[in-house]
């Protein structure tokens, strides 16, 4: 049976790619994706080669045939995001999509055309196949290219024959976030020990609950507040979500990250890789157990 193992967390900067990383260095019989479209950055660690290329269309933005436009004024009137000027030229940026001003056009001028919103890409890294993708600057969808991302990984894994997924989560609470995190196994919350670790670690423990996905937490970089750490450790006990891992500082993650390779590759006796090769014991057994 497919397993789906799902890394987010509550706020960017965690390390949470750094520990996807090691992960899929020891995890077995894997495949990833990387569903952080907004700043992907897995591929920066795991140095993919790129077998395919998917063009990723959705959205629309208008524009106006200039040849067929009379000047009517119709579609200035009935914009209500001021996306075209009074040339009738539309701005693309202003442009929400709404599609009432190609409706209304009583001379048919407007074209309401879909976006290349970004690029889905197939690849081969050292530790297995990965489904990464790259959505363009300002463009919008970014949940529906979580989906088709997943999709797409979850058909790689069926034709691979492998029985684990390992997805990268973006950040935050938002469509990314829940696109991500729906039908998964197990959701690993990575959080840091800092007053903002704390509240949006909660957020997030409470959005898996929503959607009845069992949770389990990492404190990465757990000894530069143990305080904190300690606090983290204690309100997860309350909310009866286990912590699973807790990763020390450790300067080798970023001499690993210069050379673009996990820490696992790098240094695998340093002490942050020592613990995640415990959490990826860890890790294995509440997959096998889900």
């Amino acid at each position: 049976m497919l397993k789906e193992l799902v890394v987010i967390s509550g706020k960017g900067g965690t390390g949470k790619t750094s520990i996807v990383a090691s992960l899929v260095s020891l995890l077995d019989n894997k495949i990833m994706a990387d569903c952080d479209v907004d700043a992907a950055d897995l591929h920066l660690v795991l140095q993919p080669e790129i077998m395919e290329t998917i063009e990723f269309w959705s959205g629309k933005t208008a524009s106006i045939d200039q040849e067929k436009c009379s000047k009517c004024g119709k579609c200035l009137e009935l914009c209500r995001f001021d996306a075209i000027s009074k040339d009738f030229v539309i701005d693309p940026i202003a442009c929400e999509g709404c599609g009432v001003c190609a409706y209304f056009c009583p001379n048919k001028a407007i074209e309401f055309n879909e976006n290349l919103c970004g690029h889905i890409y197939v690849s081969k890294t050292p530790h297995g196949s990965m489904i990464h993708a790259k959505l363009g600057i300002a463009e919008e969808n970014s949940g529906k290219l979580v989906t088709q991302v997943r999709a797409r990984t979850r058909a790689l894994a069926d034709e691979e024959k492998v029985n684990t997924i390992v997805v990268d989560g973006p950040p935050g609470l938002g469509c990314p976030v829940i696109a991500s995190i729906t039908g998964a196994s197990i959701v690993l919350i990575v959080t840091e020990p800092t007053m903002s670790g704390i509240h949006d670690l909660e957020r997030v423990i409470e959005l898996t609950r929503h959607f009845r996905i069992q949770a389990a937490v990492c404190i990465n970089k757990w000894d530069i507040n143990p305080e904190i750490s300690e606090s983290i450790v204690n309100n997860c006990r309350q909310m009866n979500v286990a912590v699973i891992g807790q990763i020390p500082y450790d300067n080798n993650i970023t001499k690993a990250q210069i050379q673009g390779i996990s820490l696992i590759d790098y240094n695998p006796t340093s002490p942050a890789a020592i613990e995640l090769f415990k959490l990826s014991e860890q890790v294995s057994a509440l997959l096998d157990n889900n």
